[in-house]
Formats: structure tokens, sequence, C-alpha cells
């Protein structure tokens, strides 16, 4: 089954299930419905099975399709699951679930909120007859436990804003109007419906006659709204010239914020704050190679490597655009990392990946490839192969154009 296919069918899993149980009076041909002023409704939330061969379905040239896998040569040992969690999307177990009642108007300003938090697959709750809108996302987990999601429900009832805070670490490039950069998300996905009727004339019900009652379903599809992007610095003939980082990167051109209800991201540009790891002598095959299935023959280079999640292009909705044409991003993309030299000089390096974060606006591989028998050692006067700034008196800056 290709990619295509194959994320029709999982997203055909994707799904909620209402339903409203209508009991009858049997002594009567046509039995009268006893009817209250609310009814108890069941929604059934389904199992997610969502990975990046479904959700990063690029069309590449002539027809091919994207595979990831072949670009990622950093690969997720078990260290990196320690120190960064799981490479792609996790399945969440625990929803937040918020019902508005417009009564007899559907799609009206919302004017009240019930809030529940869904464990499971099953909810119960009241529902009175009239029109109704839902809103799901999921509960959030983090391996340290500290959350950087934060959720705006104050503002406005008619939606809900999550976003992020700002770190302690410096945003050196497009972010005008921050200081600092921001701490990415968590990973987050939403489903939100509209003018859900439940209605006392049993429009739109069937009847379930293994349990004698009358079913509704109502399909929504839960999607991410957050994105994964893996980063790489491939260093080519380095030879023990870089020998450390100091473990942190910066994506910049993101939006600072996204509307969980529409999943259409804002328009402050902001810098995301990410952990990045060195690895030495990796083999630069398909990530899921074994290790037994690496040729003696194959190239080997050092990365640095890592995952981010952010909120996407800003004013878009990532997830919905169909193809690269429909991209009307306006921010550019810089990512910085620092590297210590052997001679114990830290200098950082800044990529422009503009054209590459736009090629992937949903999520994916981003690489950027050095050859460090091009770059001279910096020297204590900030001396080096590219035009260097010196930032500090034993540090420089390379602004590299890819």
């Amino acid at each position: 089954m290709n990619n295509r296919l194959l994320h029709r069918a999982l997203v055909a899993l994707i799904f909620f299930t209402l339903q409203a149980s209508f009991f009858f009076v049997s002594c009567t041909p046509e039995p009268p419905l006893h009817l209250y002023d609310a009814q108890e409704v069941e929604l059934e939330q389904p199992v997610i099975d969502l990975n990046l061969e479904v959700y990063w379905d690029y069309e590449l040239d002539f027809g091919l399709e994207y595979d990831w896998k072949t670009e990622w040569y950093y690969g997720w040992d078990e260290e990196d699951r320690r120190l960064f969690g799981e490479l792609g999307y996790t399945e969440p177990t625990v929803f937040n679930l918020r019902r508005y009642y417009t009564v007899d108007v559907p799609y009206a300003p919302h004017n009240s909120v019930v809030a529940n938090t869904v464990n499971g697959r099953q909810f119960r709750g009241q529902y009175d007859w009239g029109f109704w809108d839902i809103l799901v996302w999921n509960d959030i987990h983090t391996l340290d436990g500290v959350q950087s999601l934060i959720f705006d429900e104050e503002t406005t009832l008619d939606s809900v804003t999550a976003y992020t805070n700002q770190s302690m670490h410096t945003a050196r490039y497009n972010a005008p109007r921050y200081t600092r950069s921001f701490y990415q998300p968590e990973p987050l996905f939403s489903a939100y419906e509209q003018a859900i009727e439940v209605n006392r004339d049993l429009r739109g019900f069937e009847f379930d006659s293994l349990r004698n009652v009358y079913v509704k379903q109502l399909n929504m599809m839960l999607r991410p709204i957050t994105y994964i992007y893996l980063t790489q610095v491939i260093l080519h003939h380095n030879r023990g010239r870089i020998i450390s980082i100091d473990g942190s990167a910066n994506l910049s051109g993101f939006a600072r914020n996204t509307t969980v209800n529409t999943g259409v991201a804002g328009s402050d540009a902001i810098t995301v704050y990410y952990a990045t790891r060195l690895k030495h002598d990796c083999p630069m095959v398909p990530y899921g190679t074994r290790a037994e299935d690496v040729s003696d023959d194959a190239n080997r280079v050092d990365i640095v490597g890592g995952r981010l999640m952010t909120f996407g292009l800003c004013d878009h909705n990532s997830g919905l655009i169909a193809r690269k044409e429909d991209v009307h991003d306006k921010n550019r993309h810089y990512m910085d990392l620092m590297m210590q030299f052997n001679n114990g000089i830290d200098s950082t390096f800044v990529f422009d990946v503009t054209d590459q974060v736009r090629r992937r606006y949903k999520g994916g591989v981003i690489t950027v490839e050095l050859d460090l028998d091009t770059i001279a050692i910096p020297s204590r006067s900030g001396g080096s192969g590219f035009n260097a700034v010196v930032a500090e008196p034993d540090s420089v800056t390379h602004e590299i154009e890819m």
C-alpha cells in the first residue's frame, strides 16, 4: 500500500462518535418519546494511528514521494529518547473537551462553556436539545513534568489559543520583537466541530437494535497542529577539529502561537529554542538501517542532530496545505548553534535554511553539510575561513548562506 492510500486509510480511523439515547413507552403502536430538557450523550474516541510516513506525504518532482528516512542520517538511539523523547508523534490518551451550547442557533457566538477531561475512550455528559460546538485537544505530558504550552481560554470563548513563553536563550536572528528565543511547544492535536444538532424528532439518528437506542454518529478529524522538524549538521572531514557543542540551537521564523479550533498559526514570528547532541563516526545510511547491514566502506561523518516542535509557518494551517505553491511565507528561517574547536574557541554557526523549511511546510528533515577542510580553525583574534564577526574575545560567528 503506498503512502497516499495508507494516509487515507489512517485518516478514516480518526473520528469521534456521538451517541444519543432515546427511550420509548412500548404500550402504543407509535410510542411517544419521553423527552427531557437534557439528554445523556456518549462521546467515543478512537485510537490514533499517525506516523511520519503518513503525515509527511510531500510529493517531489516527477511524481516521487518524500521518504524522510533516506535523508535522516543522525538516527535516534536510546540516549536520544532519554534526553529528547520519541522521534515522531505519539498517541495521546487523555483529552480536554470543551462543549459550547448555542441553543437553537447554529454557528452562534459562544456565551458559556462546559469543560471536561476525558480519560480513555469514552465520555458521557448532559446535552440540552439544540446545537452544540465541540472542541477537543490532547492533555500534555512531558519527560520532566514541565509543560511549555499555555492555553488561553479567557480572552474569548469563541476560540482557544495555544502559545509558549520566552526562554533564557538569546534570539540572534530574524526575531526583531524579541531578544530571547521561545520554548518549543509539546505535541498538540485538536479537533473542532460546529453546529452539532441534538434534536427532538430523531433527524439524522439511526436505530441500534442491539442496545435498543437511537444513535447519531459525528465524524471529527483529530489533527496535529504542532510540527516536527529534524535538524542535522553533517561535519565532513572533521578529524577532531570540532570537539563539542553547548547542546542548544535556535531555528527562527516560526509562529509564536496557534488557534486550537482552526489550527491556523499566528502572525508573530519568533525563534524556537531546542536541544542538540553531537555524535561521532556516524555512517551516512538511511534511518532504520541495521548495524549489520552497514557496509565497511560507508561514508562516516560527525553529526550535530536535534528535534524541535513548532506551531508552523505564520498565518498558515500548515497541516492542510496540499502543495508548496500554496505556501506564502514572508519570514526567513535561520538555524544557529554553537560549536567548540579544538583550540577552545566557541564559534556560532548560522545557516539560512529558508528554502528547506518552505519545502517542508509541515515538518521534515532539515540538513546542512559542512566540509571542515574548507573552514579554517579560528584564532583568538577572530580569523576564520568566512567573514567572521567577533562577538566575544573567544568566540566568532560564521554566517553561512546555504
